[in-house]
């Protein structure tokens, strides 16, 4: 294979995306082929970064539209601020799973040693739960 690209099952098989995403992504303008291998399309090795920004965006809860928008955003266009609010909202949420999930950890690092019979009455396990489930938004 020419190492100047790779076809759609070796670029699935790197970036854990099935072909049907890789389509789908580029039906979308977030991806472009950079050829074809008979009926197979090809593609430059640097579209695994851009699905690993892609695959970050998509797991941090930005819609494709975003993620479209935001892979051509250009600092001085002033259509882009309404995208930039929402990444700076997206950041405080961010932090806010985080700081949910950091607790998380500890809860579930404490219950793996604890001794405790029965480990739901151990005070510091649910103390640690209490933190977390408390942060939780109501949903």
């Amino acid at each position: 294979m020419d190492e100047e690209w790779l076809d759609i099952g070796e670029v699935a098989a790197r970036s854990g995306l099935a072909p049907s995403a890789l389509r789908f992504y580029e039906k979308r303008g977030l991806i472009t082929p950079f050829g074809r291998n008979g009926l197979r399309r090809t593609y430059r090795p640097d579209v695994l970064e851009r699905l690993g920004l892609i695959t970050c965006a998509r797991s941090a809860g930005f819609t494709i539209a975003e993620i479209a928008r935001f892979l051509v955003a250009d600092p001085d266009e002033r259509d882009d601020a309404g995208l930039r609010e929402r990444m700076a909202a997206k950041v405080g949420e961010l932090d806010r799973l985080i700081d949910r999930l950091d607790r998380l950890r500890a809860s579930l690092r404490h219950a793996a040693v604890c001794t405790h019979q029965p480990l739901v009455e151990c005070p510091e396990f649910r103390r640690a739960v209490g933190a977390v489930s408390a942060a939780e938004p109501a949903r």
